[in-house]
């Protein structure tokens, strides 16, 4: 997985709208970052993390190129513009809900 800043993972993940317009999706996941680079342990002496500053990290991949980035505090409000334009311009490829089974399964219920 490549650990990239703000900007360069926007465009990469601009360039994996594009690749998989056609066919194929892309998968993005954003959770809690604490910045530990080891899983915690389970027995024995438990260390004292504390984080210095909240941060998320967001990854994206289409199945064969994953990318990822680390979000702090200061910078989440300009991330998420850009992030939100970005996926304004590139989620029409969704494909819109079939209402006639909808409408088939209160038919039969009744």
């Amino acid at each position: 997985m490549v650990l990239l800043e703000n900007d360069s993972f926007l465009t990469e993940l601009t360039r994996l709208f594009q690749k998989c317009r056609t066919s194929g999706s892309v998968y993005i996941t954003l959770k809690k970052y604490d910045g530990r680079t080891k899983p915690k342990t389970r027995k024995g002496n438990p260390e004292t993390f504390e984080p210095v500053d909240n941060k998320c990290i967001v990854r994206a991949t289409d199945g064969k190129k994953k990318i990822s980035t680390v979000v702090s505090t200061k910078e989440v409000i300009k991330f998420q513009m850009a992030y939100s334009n970005l996926l304004r311009a590139h989620i029409d490829g969704l494909k819109k809900k079939d209402k006639k089974s909808k409408s088939k399964k209160t038919k039969a219920t009744q």
